[in-house]
This record gives structure tokens, C-alpha cells and sequence, in this order.
């Protein structure tokens, strides 16, 4: 009995060689960070980037969301020749910035333009995390504010879907001044009656927060965003007291007054559009 336990050999998994694993094609499957399941990639683009298990919203970068909500053929895009400098002579930034641009092929954090959803006519910027981590700097700003004030020129509505890490550091002061610069430019546009619809996404935080992305007539968000100004380690450092555990997640920010509603990505595009029935908004339509 006792020979038997000591020479009888246990089973285990085989590893796959590397050959097996060069055959998988590179990205063909995605680990969700939520629930730890693994989608098939291509079925995870056509559920809209959301997880089919759990609804965990990955993130989208900015041409994804423009087809996931504007009419076929419908967007014009805003300035997209406008490139950071670099006005600090901040070390290194110009090859970060080109760095950025080749990943993920645009040429700043945010883009604008028009379109239509459903028929309805809208100028829309829509920040990119995969850009400089959505970080603010003066292209930014000065690109949404371009696109309130054509807004307001041809008197349509004006959305905004937020994505950042806060203000861009490499700029300092200039990129905190587009705090300013764009709240003023919605400021012009409510006066004269704009309508203003702002979409918080996974990361907003820091200078964006604090600025355009609370300055909705309807502020709405994704389901689980990160939505705050400074840190959570750093505000129970400074309050000493520990933070709820959903503290700074949409579904807190809507429990506490602070959101319209929090909206599932696939109902997204219907929502906005029946929010631009409701205002009238449609084709040459003027308010």
C-alpha cells in the first residue's frame, strides 16, 4: 500500500506548447476585468464593448463611440488639424505626443463635430482616454470650446461625452485656463437658450469634472464610471474617515443628486434621441 502511494505518478494539465499558442491569433479574446470571463473579442465589439456576463463597460475611444451613436455617413469632424505645442519646453512631451498619436491615431484627447442621431442635427466632442489619458490641455479646450461656439452659431444642441485623467500637467496654467475658457463658451451658449447634454464616462476626474462635464442641462453617465475630482486615498488621508465603498462611481454620484441618470450604453442612442425630440431639435430647426 505504501509503495503504491510513493510511485504512483498524479496527472497533470499539460502546458501548450509555443507553437499551440502562436496559433491563437493575438487579441482574438478578452479577459473582462470585472468578472474575469473571456469574450470573444469580435462578439465584444458588437455588444457594444460591454461585457456579455457581467455588463461591464470597457472603454470605447472616440471613433467607436461616433458610430455607435451617429447616423451612417452624418459626422463631420472639427478642426482635426490642431496639434499641441509645446509651451512650457516641458521635457520629453512632443515624443510623448507623437507616441500618442501613432497608438491611437488621432491628434488630441477630444474629437468634435457634427451629425446627426436619429435625424436630429447635434455638435458633439467626445474626449478619448487612450490619448494622453484624456488629460486636458489647451488643444482641448480650445476644441470643445470651437465646437460650443458653432453650436451656438447654427443653433443646435451640444453633447459631450467626457473621458480623463484631469488637467494635462506638461502645460500647467494654460491647460487649468481651459477650466475657465469652456465654461464660459456653455455659459454664452445656455443664455441663448443651448441645450447642453453632458455623458460621463470611465475615468472623469480632476479639472474636467470640476469644468464642462458638470455643466449640463442633463448630466448622465455610464454604468460604473469613476467620476471625481481628487483622489479617493487622498481625501480620507485629508478627512480621515473611510470612504464608502461605491464612493465616486456614477451609481453614487446618482444616489446623492449629483447625475440625471446613469444609462446603459446599448440605450444610449435612444435616450439622446428622445431628449432631442423632446427640445424640438431637428434638421434646420432653430430655437
Amino acid at each position: 500500500m505504501f509503495k503504491d502511494l510513493f510511485t504512483k505518478k498524479k496527472k497533470y494539465a499539460s502546458v501548450p506548447s509555443d507553437k499551440a499558442k502562436k496559433d491563437v491569433p493575438e487579441g482574438i479574446m478578452t479577459k473582462c476585468p470585472s468578472c474575469k470571463k473571456i469574450i470573444v473579442t469580435k462578439e465584444l465589439h458588437k455588444n457594444l464593448h460591454v461585457c456579455t456576463h457581467c455588463d461591464y463597460h470597457f472603454q470605447m475611444n472616440a471613433h467607436e463611440r461616433l458610430k455607435s451613436l451617429f447616423d451612417e455617413h452624418s459626422f463631420t469632424e472639427y478642426d482635426n488639424e490642431m496639434v499641441s505645442e509645446n509651451p512650457l519646453d516641458f521635457p520629453g512631451y512632443l515624443e510623448k505626443l507623437e507616441k500618442d498619436r501613432k497608438k491611437s491615431g488621432l491628434n488630441e484627447a477630444v474629437v468634435t463635430g457634427e451629425g446627426t442621431i436619429d435625424g436630429y442635427r447635434t455638435a458633439i466632442a467626445i474626449m478619448d482616454a487612450s490619448f494622453r489619458m484624456g488629460s486636458m490641455g489647451s488643444v482641448v479646450g480650445e476644441k470643445i470650446t470651437r465646437a460650443i461656439e458653432k453650436a451656438k452659431e447654427a443653433h443646435i444642441p451640444f453633447i459631450i461625452f467626457t473621458a480623463s485623467g484631469g488637467a494635462r500637467m506638461q502645460e500647467g496654467i494654460l491647460s487649468l485656463m481651459q477650466m475657465a475658457k469652456t465654461s464660459s463658451a456653455l455659459k454664452l451658449f445656455s443664455d441663448e437658450g443651448g441645450l447642453i447634454i453632458s455623458v460621463m464616462t470611465h475615468p472623469t476626474t480632476g479639472g474636467v469634472s470640476a469644468s464642462f462635464a458638470s455643466l449640463g442641462d442633463y448630466n448622465f453617465a455610464e454604468p460604473g464610471a469613476l467620476i471625481g475630482f481628487a483622489g479617493r486615498r487622498i481625501i480620507e488621508q485629508t478627512i480621515r474617515e473611510d470612504l464608502p465603498e461605491d464612493f465616486q462611481t456614477a451609481e453614487f454620484l446618482l444616489k446623492h443628486g449629483q447625475l440625471d441618470a446613469v444609462i446603459h450604453r446599448q440605450e444610449l442612442k435612444n435616450s439622446l434621441a428622445v431628449i432631442l425630440d423632446i427640445h424640438r431639435y431637428g434638421g434646420a430647426a432653430k430655437w
